[in-house]
């Protein structure tokens, strides 16, 4: 899915029909073998009336949702031959950057499923919720929470900073890990974001959600002490999320006999 229809994208995402066909074509294309109602799938892609047969959709209304994910360039459509007689099919494709767009997808699919939880939230509880409890609340329902305690020096935290970034992984982000204040600080470069466009035009919101997710993370990991700020398009195109330990690390000191016994009273 191409950085220029993001916003476009996050919109049809939001259907859980699309999503499905989308993850049914990525599907395919992974496996390459397979059938719908004895009909051979390849890694080409599958034809609108394969797709409906496989969500049990008409196949007229598979065609609109299609025809709406192309447009979008979300998917991509092309003609192929296929063995006897007959007309060539149209089969509907991830794009070529299957990878990298596969990761924005997932991103998008992860971001509007975030609304749809927030939204329901606020319904039933009756109040407005920010963009950071958003992503906050994100998090504690999506981490699982560690059973181990705040860390006690800077490589311990550091390793929870790695946790983080998986997370961040997850949602399309490829971080750039620095260290400052002697390991008590971490500086995360995000050179892709999947939500660029949408972030431009909503920086608050997108750039909240993704604050409070940090937050959130680092809480689940067991470090609630944890300061973050966001610096979006810091140098144009990259954003810059520093994460830092608002507390001092336990004391390690190793104990002293001689010390400690004249302590003693």
């Amino acid at each position: 899915m191409p950085r220029g229809n993001s916003q476009a994208a996050t919109v049809l995402l939001s259907s859980p029909v699309r999503r499905r066909i989308v993850e049914l074509v990525r599907e395919a294309q992974g496996r390459g073998t397979g059938e719908v109602d004895g009909e051979a799938l390849g890694s080409e892609g599958l034809t609108a009336a394969q797709i409906a047969k496989a969500i049990d959709l008409h196949v007229t209304t598979a065609r609109f949702h299609l025809d709406q994910l192309e447009s979008a360039q979300v998917l991509i459509s092309s003609s192929h031959k296929h063995p006897g007689a007959g007309r060539p099919r149209k089969v509907y494709a991830l794009p070529p950057e299957e990878e990298q767009e596969t990761d924005d997808i997932g991103a998008v699919r992860l971001l509007t499923g975030l609304l749809a939880e927030t939204f329901t939230a606020t319904r039933r509880h009756q109040r407005i919720v920010t963009p950071d409890e958003a992503g906050f609340v994100w998090a504690e329902n999506h981490i699982a929470a560690t059973d181990s305690p705040p860390a006690t020096t800077a490589g311990e935290w550091l390793g929870k900073v790695g946790g983080l970034i998986d997370v961040l992984e997850r949602w399309g982000y490829a971080a750039e890990l620095s260290t400052s204040d002697q390991g008590r600080a971490a500086r995360l470069d995000l050179p892709h974001c999947p939500f660029r466009e949408l972030a431009q035009e909503n920086t608050e919101v997108v750039c909240g959600i993704h604050r409070g997710l940090i937050a959130g993370t680092m809480q689940q990991l067991g470090e609630s002490d944890t300061d973050v700020t966001l610096l979006p398009f810091a140098n144009g195109t990259t954003c810059i999320a520093h994460v830092r330990r608002t507390t001092p690390f336990e004391s390690t000191k190793t104990p002293n006999p001689v010390t400690d016994q004249e302590d003693s009273p």
